[in-house]
């Protein structure tokens, strides 16, 4: 049971993935391990890096930018002009308690691209408050994950039976 529960912890570890596949493949796969189980080690598999990348991702572009290697500069600085360029827009239109609102709105929805690692590089960009992004954010994994696990079991069930 011990390494069911790494994997699916693992998988929603992974960029870009994060519970949004870990929940699907531990109900595809049927590992034997419990629904309410599976929901949890993958919310927290995927909050595990918030902390890191919300300290560490700022810090690392800025001193990506200062780097003479041209590829690590240009990916760096790009990186920080197009998310603080966003992320004003995001602040003008959506104020300073929409912005975290929003936030939540872009970890909860479970589609490629969009997810607890995004949420929390575009706010580390951003500077905002860890606290408050933090509550963001794991508002928006927790919708995100009942939302995967309900569909994840809806969709095995139909194609499966039982």
């Amino acid at each position: 049971m011990f390494w069911k529960i790494l994997v699916v912890l693992i998988i929603s570890m992974i960029p870009l993935v994060e519970l949004r596949g870990a929940i699907p493949v531990a109900v595809g796969m049927d590992l034997g391990l419990p629904e309410w189980l599976v929901l949890i080690v993958a919310i927290i598999g995927n909050l595990i890096p918030v902390p890191i990348i919300y300290y560490f991702a700022r810090k690392f572009l800025e001193w990506g930018v200062k780097r003479n290697w041209k590829p690590l500069k240009q990916f760096c600085g790009f990186c920080l002009k197009k998310g603080e360029k966003a992320g004003d827009k995001l602040l003008k239109k959506a104020g300073n308690y929409g912005t975290y609102f929003a936030l939540f709105l872009f970890v909860a929805i479970p589609i490629p691209g969009t997810g607890a690692w995004t949420g929390t590089l575009a706010a580390s960009i951003l500077k905002l408050d860890f606290r408050k992004t933090v509550i963001s954010i794991i508002a928006g994994v927790l919708t995100a994950g009942l939302i995967m696990l309900a569909v994840s079991l809806g969709f095995f069930k139909v194609l499966f039976g039982g």
